[in-house]
């Protein structure tokens, strides 16, 4: 089973920018789709970002111009740079290992303690 750990998170102003850390455990993860997610208070946990094993990656309507997700293979970890932060994107976010198939990114492991974005207007 993949660990997963997020880290990066924090207060921001809107406008702002944050980069988020997700590190991964195992052998296998440049052959793994990876995808981050995120859960604001009282919603449900929605998908954000991909990026497959190949780099290709794909967005969240919401998210798409102001987000970008990218791998580091040799350190196991993916990341997201946010920026253009809204008030609408405060949430704990999420990583994980997805499953890819006719756009729909299904997380497969367990999930991590996320990590918190506050985004204040």
């Amino acid at each position: 089973q993949v660990q997963l750990v997020e880290s990066g998170g924090g207060l921001v102003q809107a406008g702002g920018s944050l980069r988020l850390s997700c590190a991964a455990s195992g052998s296998t993860f440049r052959t793994n789709a990876m995808g981050w997610y995120r859960q604001a208070p009282g919603k449900q946990r929605e998908w954000v970002a991909g990026i497959t094993s190949g780099g290709n990656t794909s967005y969240a309507d919401s998210v798409k111009g102001r987000f970008t997700i990218s791998r580091d293979n040799a350190k196991n970890t993916v990341y997201l740079q946010m920026n253009s932060l809204k008030p609408d994107d405060t949430a704990v976010y999420y990583c994980n290992k997805v499953f890819v198939y006719l756009s729909r990114w299904s997380p497969l492991e367990s999930w991590g303690q996320g990590t918190q974005v506050t985004v204040s207007s």
